[in-house]
């Protein structure tokens, strides 16, 4: 059986200090072919130590997993609290709105206090049971299958009316951003959904903390060049603003 090596120890070393590596990186490193390298990542994957990537390695996982609603409510509730306050501004004068499913698009429907009429739309009911009979806000509710892992609803019936509709902004939330793959989230069900929402809106923000970035779901929603906004927290990687913002991508950075 193998054993960790010298250069198994360089390499988890390079990848703990920035947080992931690519293989050209490896090889340069260790002088070593790039065989060896899938082959010591492999490796290294298999003692839990990293996860292999598309082209090299990472410290985390790559792959969004699903998860309850009421689960994703408890990871990081400050950041999504201050992300949706940052995405206030970015309504401005729209008269309709559209705010997807996900607890940080969740805390922007709380957040929301208009001072002029607006029409809400959204899948989640979360959403709409929280924006009811609030003052300037008239609620559309899609119609369609109760998912009960994400209180929103999919479906046939869902995507229907969002093909006789339009609205000024949407308010997405996703769980992976990936330079390569673009907006994912980790159910199918709700994919085909989340596309029409997106063909519906003449402009695109995506809400998401930090974590979600290098992320990749099961159900791929659309490219980078589809939205306009970024909204996220201070964690987001100086690098991966950089690499937004030469798509055309707008970066807030909630503080």
């Amino acid at each position: 059986m193998r054993n960790i090596t010298k250069r198994h120890e360089a390499i988890i070393k390079l990848i703990k200090a920035n947080g992931s590596a690519t293989i050209p990186e490896l090889v340069e490193m260790t002088k070593v072919s790039g065989v060896t390298i899938r082959k010591d990542l492999k490796f290294l994957e298999d003692k839990n130590l990293l996860f292999c990537t598309r082209g090299g390695a990472s410290l985390t996982n790559p792959y969004a997993n699903d998860r309850p609603i009421v689960e994703k409510a408890l990871i990081n509730p400050d950041k999504k609290q201050k992300i949706a306050k940052a995405s206030l501004s970015l309504i401005g004068q729209n008269d309709s709105i559209m705010i997807g499913s996900g607890t940080t698009v969740f805390e922007l429907a709380k957040a929301l206090q208009p001072n002029h009429p607006i029409t809400v739309i959204t899948p989640a009911i979360k959403v709409a049971f929280e924006l009811s009979g609030r003052n300037n806000i008239e609620v559309l509710q899609l119609g369609g299958l109760v998912r009960p892992s994400s209180s929103s609803v999919a479906g046939a019936h869902a995507e229907y009316i969002l093909e006789t509709i339009s609205c000024g902004m949407l308010f997405l939330g996703v769980d992976g951003i990936d330079i390569d793959f673009g907006l994912s989230i980790s159910n199918l069900a709700e994919t085909g959904l989340n596309q029409k929402m997106i063909r519906a809106a003449q402009q695109v923000a995506v809400l998401a903390d930090s974590t979600k970035f290098g992320k990749r779901g099961i159900g791929k929603i659309c490219e980078l060049s589809d939205i306009a906004y970024i909204v996220t927290d201070e964690g987001i990687p100086s690098s991966m603003v950089k690499l937004l913002e030469k798509k055309g991508i707008k970066v807030v950075i909630a503080s």
